[in-house]
């Protein structure tokens, strides 16, 4: 187990290090700079900015200062924001992000499993279709779209919650619906499928054979054997529901980490961006590491090979 988590430990920084290394190149080979604006600056203005964030030396000394930076924890000054840091930045909005994902995620995992439970139990009757119809809607509305059909209907018309800010409870059920919506469709509709694939295996037959009910059959024997499938992909979705959905966020004025990304890539704001998405990418490693756990639990023969 040691060697296992060392390996995963060494994979994980040098997906870290590839990825902070391919954004610094692509923003630096994009063109444009982060100082050019519709009005034009003085050129020695530009040069002292230019001077002051280490613009003009040759892009080796860029790069060595900036990973120098990283292992020290440190993500640079922001262009954008000139009394505040990326990590200060980062610091203050993830938590916010992160919480938005946390309560997204619990939201898919407590109607998509009902869903995609129900609709295999029942399947080719009036309830499949109405999970399936539920699911199909789910997956094919944009998570824009539906809040703004969220704000319309509920905050404006019926007044029932905020359709903005981030100050208390009410401010927190339309966004974390909009986030969740989509993935809690998905997730139902894989859960489906792969319940009624695993229900034509050879142990469900025998578990049937011996008198089981079928709701056992569900629950206790074919529900645990469909799992890899639904671990596999929340992986990466729990990922990217922690670190928080942009549209999500810039809709109902969240004070997240995805409203100053979008800034950031506007602003071209480079540091900013590759604190983000490293931000972004050691969660999406974390999540991934964690589902390879997840699949040992879940099958044994996994954890034994």
């Amino acid at each position: 187990m040691i060697s296992v988590l060392l390996k995963r430990f060494v994979h994980g920084v040098i997906v870290l290090w590839a990825v902070a290394t391919l954004t610094f190149l692509l923003l630096r080979l994009a063109p444009g700079g982060p100082f050019d604006s519709e009005r034009k600056l003085p050129p020695e203005i530009i040069a002292n900015l230019e001077a002051k964030y280490h613009l003009n030396e040759p892009v080796l000394e860029q790069y060595v200062r900036y990973l120098a930076g990283l292992a020290h924890g440190d993500f640079g000054p922001s262009y954008k924001y000139l009394d505040r840091g990326v990590t200060e930045i980062i610091a203050d909005t993830l938590p916010t992000s992160a919480l938005l994902g946390i309560l997204a995620v619990l939201l898919t995992m407590v109607v998509s499993f009902p869903l995609g439970f129900f609709a295999a139990y029942y399947r080719e009757s009036t309830i499949d279709r109405l999970c399936l119809f539920i699911g199909t809607l789910g997956i094919s509305l944009p998570n824009f779209i539906l809040g703004a059909l969220l704000i319309w209907a509920v905050a404006l018309q019926l007044g029932w919650l905020q359709a903005g800010r981030w100050d208390d409870w009410s401010s927190v059920i339309l966004p974390m619906v909009t986030l969740g919506a989509a993935p809690a469709a998905y997730v139902s509709a894989l859960l489906r499928s792969s319940l009624i694939e695993t229900l034509g295996e050879d142990f469900v037959r025998t578990a049937r054979a011996k008198g089981v009910r079928e709701h056992s059959v569900l629950a206790r024997h074919a529900l645990r054997n469909s799992l890899i499938p639904i671990l596999t992909v929340l992986g990466p979705l729990t990922a990217t529901l922690l670190t928080g959905s942009f549209v999500v966020e810039y809709v109902f004025a969240i004070p997240g980490m995805g409203r100053f990304f979008i800034t950031a890539v506007t602003d071209r704001d480079y540091p900013l961006i590759m604190g983000v998405t490293l931000v972004y990418t050691a969660i999406l490693v974390s999540a991934n590491f964690a589902v390879d756990l997840l699949y040992g639990w879940v099958d044994p023969r996994i954890r034994t090979e």
